[in-house]
């Protein structure tokens, strides 16, 4: 079964969206009890709000529960909970611990992720999925999420919604590191790398043991006004729609470049960057443009922590964001961080590995001291904020008040930029 309607230009309109979700839910017709996992609010754009409320809209009390696939984020609050899905009652809500609630389904050898990887890592891999999916009596599991370059898989969702989103400290621990120890610049933008090719193999491995899967699978992009905008929506119960919806986010949310950025200026909504975790995607997504030398400036109002988990907020503090050398040398030398591979991944993916300097503006909720403490440079928010006034930038090059340019991205989580040959 494949439901796909897709354009680099055209928009999705609310009333196309929910009769595409209509018929695709004609693919799970017959049954009773089923349960959705869509993100949580860190990936409020993906739209997959509109379709949990399309779904309830729908399936009624067929729609049994709604677990978001927060993976290692904070539990969604009831705040964050009625503002991405209103038209949802409360009560459906579950929440996902990624060191508690994972059973094993199987393991992938070492053998086959060292092909995977080109030997990369040397450690096998648990098939992790949250225990209610599996033991939870569900006709039906409807996975919704976006397709959009990603640091870790190189391109979010499908299977990443159900390992990551709903798996175990290992998997997702030895899942980031195998894509951090592989290159992100190897991976970005692309549909087919070693994480993803580790996905793909759990599925095969877990499937006889999950309920049928329902795959809504978004592309969003921009319109000329900078609202929004869905440009694509695949559904299907196998692998062709994200290869799809891939395929149109390479269109849609990468950039290639012909002239390399010197300065970018990054604007972090406060309402969905709290922490450097989700915030660094202003590191990652740029850095493929950036010019050796160059500066990126990341404006974040909302910044309160590092870590999403106070475990692995710690360990940021402790080690900072290292060249992925170094970082190396620490797992091997470090047993505190080489039990928590995900942490080092991460502060691999926050380094420009010493090519630019990064620089970050907080608001109150982080000092100076503890930015330079992990090793950015700090910059003053309200001065940044006055020379740059971010609701008037438009999206790319910018003129400043010097004459000078700067390049700005007011939402990171939306594309991925790289000059022309890097990807």
């Amino acid at each position: 079964m494949l439901i796909a309607k897709a354009s680099v230009h055209e928009e999705i309109d609310d009333a196309t969206l929910a009769s595409l979700v209509s018929q695709a839910l004609g693919g799970i017709s017959a049954a009773q009890k089923v349960i959705a996992v869509p993100p949580d609010i860190t990936r409020a754009h993906s739209q997959a709000g509109k379709i949990t409320d399309l779904l309830y809209s729908n399936l009624g009390s067929r729609l049994s529960a709604v677990l978001p696939a927060v993976g290692t984020h904070a539990p969604m609050t009831d705040r964050e909970i009625a503002a991405m899905y209103p038209g949802t009652p409360r009560s459906l809500f579950m929440a996902h611990d990624w060191r508690k609630d994972v059973v094993e389904l199987g393991r992938i050898t070492a053998e086959e992720i060292r092909s995977f990887c080109d030997g990369v890592v040397d450690y096998d891999y648990p098939v992790q999925a949250n225990q209610g999916l599996v033991h939870g009596g569900y006709d039906a599991i409807i996975s919704i999420g976006q397709v959009v370059p990603h640091e870790v898989v190189g391109m979010a969702n499908h299977a990443k919604n159900i390992f990551v989103g709903t798996g175990g400290k290992e998997a997702i621990d030895r899942s980031h590191f195998m894509g951090a120890a592989y290159g992100m610049e190897r991976m970005m933008g692309r549909s087919d790398t070693p994480v993803r090719r580790t996905f793909n193999r759990a599925l095969k491995i877990a499937e006889p043991q999950l309920p049928p899967i329902l795959w809504m699978l978004t592309v969003v992009g921009r319109n000329q006004s900078g609202a929004l905008a869905i440009r694509g929506f695949f559904a299907g119960d196998d692998t062709r729609c994200f290869e799809e919806a891939a395929a149109l986010a390479r269109e849609v949310n990468v950039e290639t470049m012909d002239e390399a950025i010197e300065t970018a200026l990054v604007y972090l909504d406060p309402h969905e960057y709290r922490s450097t975790w989700l915030g660094n995607k202003a590191v990652y997504r740029t850095r493929m443009a950036m010019v050796d030398g160059g500066r990126l400036f990341i404006l974040a109002p909302g910044l309160a922590h590092f870590g999403e988990d106070s475990g692995i907020d710690t360990l940021i503090r402790k080690y900072g964001y290292r060249p992925s050398t170094e970082i190396r040398r620490l797992v091997r030398e470090k047993e505190d961080l080489a039990s928590s591979l995900s942490a080092a991944a991460h502060l691999i993916h926050g380094s420009s590995e010493g090519r630019f300097s990064v620089h970050y503006a907080p608001g109150p909720g982080v000092s100076k001291a503890e930015i330079e403490s992990v090793g950015y440079g700090y910059a003053e928010l309200d001065a940044l904020m006055a020379e740059y006034d971010v609701h008037s930038l438009k999206p790319g090059w910018n003129k400043t008040k010097a004459g000078g340019k700067v390049f700005f991205v007011p939402n990171p989580a939306l594309g991925l930029w790289a000059r022309r040959g890097r990807i």
